[in-house]
């Protein structure tokens, strides 16, 4: 895809704040300590990175998805974690309150959201559901003015440093999805806890727990849109999340590349380097024909997002293809390096761990695979 200027212009601002700001040095020592420093957190809101699609009336740079993608891109290709900091306000934390919050409530949340001043995360996912999201086990029993939510959501990513949390519940007892409505929940409020923090294979830097509430006491000015539309309005920012999933996995596939790319350059092996050799060379031009294709997905849901078309089908494709080929290349970029790949210390041994998880969360390839197939038959 050519790319009109503003959008290089975005690309520039992203990979130059990378590059500069998450050294290798930085995210080894976020390795070891399993925390992201505030302080380049604090520089990614100011540099507009926690609001691209949020209008400028809340705060943010009011930006369209294409921007969007190719910023979480850029990051992701320096950082996957980091670009999980930049991705969840503008996807599945932002989106639920632009998507069905009041004027009021987005006033109160978005501003200081895209500042940084406050992580709002998704709570959706429960320990019995998995990749059947609209099981939904927690409850909302109303009280007066308030409603008591009951249940535990897990593998809440930011939860364990939340200010609020977006909750969904369900209210009565009807079949299936119905009832599902979605709380802002503050994390100070009695009743509400947080689990372990997870021992994950990747992404290290952005804690991951579950969200505990027992007798949780929310006022009905904090439901998030309309009572029993909380299933809907989840679907319709899974569209988002996924596009910036993909976005993830495009830009992190890119430095698989990149790593492949410079090791064959530099290792020799039976007197030649490595991209000498046409297994090797054959190799790296088949991951970057896949990259180039899935690239061209992501880009396509993105303009079909800000142009109005069929996100759902579109998200769901370019997600389950770029995490895919995110896997297939990170898998054979650290073949290239051979032993050296399975060692810490060469970064490609980070990238594999970090792409893992891009086929799994915000819907498993497997779930990808279902949306994709009922969207064709109509179902």
């Amino acid at each position: 895809m050519i790319f009109p200027e503003k959008y290089q212009l975005i690309r520039k601002l992203a990979r130059d704040f990378a590059e500069k700001e998450l050294t290798s040095e930085i995210l080894d020592e976020v390795e070891d300590t399993k925390v992201f420093p505030k302080d380049i957190l604090k520089k990614m809101a100011q540099a507009g990175f926690f609001g691209i699609k949020v209008p400028r009336k809340y705060g943010g740079q009011g930006s369209d998805h294409l921007a969007y993608v190719v910023t979480v891109e850029e990051i992701a290709r320096v950082s996957a974690v980091g670009s999980l900091y930049v991705n969840s306000p503008n996807s599945l934390g932002g989106m639920s309150i632009l998507v069905a919050g009041t004027e009021e409530q987005k006033m109160r949340y978005l501003k200081p959201m895209v500042e940084g001043d406050i992580v709002i995360p998704f709570g959706l996912t429960e320990p019995g559901g998995g990749s059947d999201a609209g099981d939904i086990r927690t409850t909302a029993v109303k009280d007066g003015d308030y409603y008591i939510l009951n249940g535990r959501k897990t593998f809440i990513t930011m939860a364990p440093f939340a200010d609020y949390s977006i909750i969904y519940a369900k209210i009565g007892k009807g079949p299936g999805k119905e009832g599902v409505t979605a709380f802002i929940v503050d994390m100070t409020l009695p009743g509400v806890s947080v689990g372990k923090e997870e021992e994950k294979m990747g992404l290290i830097g952005c804690a991951t727990s579950d969200v505990i509430l027992e007798d949780v006491r929310v006022h009905k000015d904090n439901i998030l849109g309309e009572i029993g539309s909380g299933f809907k309005d989840a679907m319709r920012c899974l569209d988002v999340g996924r596009l910036g999933v993909a976005a993830q996995a495009a830009g992190v596939a890119q430095a698989c590349l990149d790593e492949a790319v410079k090791y064959a350059k530099e290792r020799k092996q039976f007197g030649k380097f490595l991209y000498e050799h046409q297994s090797i060379a054959f190799m790296i031009a088949d991951m970057a024909t896949k990259l180039k294709a899935a690239k061209e997905l992501v880009y396509d849901a993105a303009l079909t997002k800000d142009h109005g078309g069929n996100t759902t089908m579109a998200s769901a494709i370019a997600k389950y293809y770029a995490s895919e080929i995110c896997n297939e290349l990170a898998a054979k970029s650290l073949q290239i390096h051979g032993g050296y790949g399975f060692v810490r210390g060469f970064k490609i041994e980070r990238l594999y761990r970090d792409s893992r998880v891009f086929t799994i969360y915000e819907g498993t390839s497997q779930i990808q695979q279902i949306v994709i197939s009922r969207q064709l038959f109509g179902k």
